[in-house]
């Protein structure tokens, strides 16, 4: 599992309040453990108003930067905002996000297509959130079709379905496994995320909806995730997951990450 450390987000009141005092050890102290806990990226998303949003950003980067050289995740509504902050970043990493809304792929494209930068696409258009599952696949092809005509490969796209409120659902999550099961059959290579905790708004006792979602959603395909790599319990059922799914050859990966602290007994 891609791990996208989603610790460092200024819509977190205690973010928010780092970003204000500037507290730089705060900043760095989160990114330097999401990076130990096996992040691959560090989601950096500034949640302040646009126009200083880029100097925020750059203040949270050169944060982070100063203390490990785990990838940055730029993570912002604004398309223009996440193209103006790549040369922020000492090393490739991840674009958080780009949809078929507007023009933001031809925004973010361009700029990453002879580089090694990642790029989650959520597949959402003009009209909004699909509702269907076929409807978003349409959304996913018309992204597909972006992608080569820029010539990035499938490998380097992390594809969000949108994962929703399940106490708003009607169909719990077979729309998202369905919209899975499919995009992986038609490009193996391709990486499925979305923002794990998301599944579980408005409802009590969240953490287990949160982790019977993933183990439901890595059965279809999922295999990167936005969430906090700090909570040892979700860290530890993923290892376990991929154990069972036979993605861990003799179990070598659960076995170092419990001896490494990753997750506890």
């Amino acid at each position: 599992m891609i791990i996208i450390g989603e610790k460092i987000n200024g819509s977190i009141p205690a973010i928010a309040k780092a970003i204000a005092e500037k507290d730089a050890d705060y900043i760095r102290n989160i990114a330097r453990k999401q990076a130990e806990a096996g992040a691959a990226f560090i989601d950096v998303c500034a949640s302040v108003p646009e126009d200083v949003e880029l100097e925020t950003l750059k203040w949270l980067i050169d944060s982070v930067q100063e203390v490990t050289d785990t990838p940055i995740a730029i993570d912002s509504p604004s398309a223009a905002i996440c193209v103006q902050a790549i040369p922020l970043c000492k090393k490739p990493g991840l674009i958080n996000s780009v949809s078929m809304e507007g023009n933001k792929v031809d925004m973010v494209f361009p700029i990453i297509a002879n580089t090694t930068w990642e790029c989650v696409a959520l597949l959402s258009d003009d009209t909004g959130i699909p509702k269907t599952s076929e409807k978003r696949l349409q959304v996913f092809e018309a992204l597909m079709k972006k992608a080569g005509a820029y010539k990035i490969a499938p490998n380097r796209l992390h594809i969000d379905p949108l994962i929703e409120m399940l106490c708003t659902s009607e169909d719990g999550i077979a729309k998202i496994t369905a919209t899975m099961q499919k995009i992986k059959q038609q490009y193996p290579d391709i990486h499925l995320t979305g923002g794990a905790s998301n599944i579980s708004f408005q409802l009590p006792a969240r953490k287990y909806i949160n982790r019977g979602f993933i183990i439901l959603a890595m059965n279809a395909g999922m295999d990167s995730a936005i969430l906090d790599p700090l909570n040892k319990d979700m860290m530890g059922l993923i290892y376990a997951t991929e154990a069972l799914l036979g993605q861990d050859e003799l179990c070598i990966e659960y076995i170092n990450a419990f001896r490494a602290g990753i997750f506890g007994n």
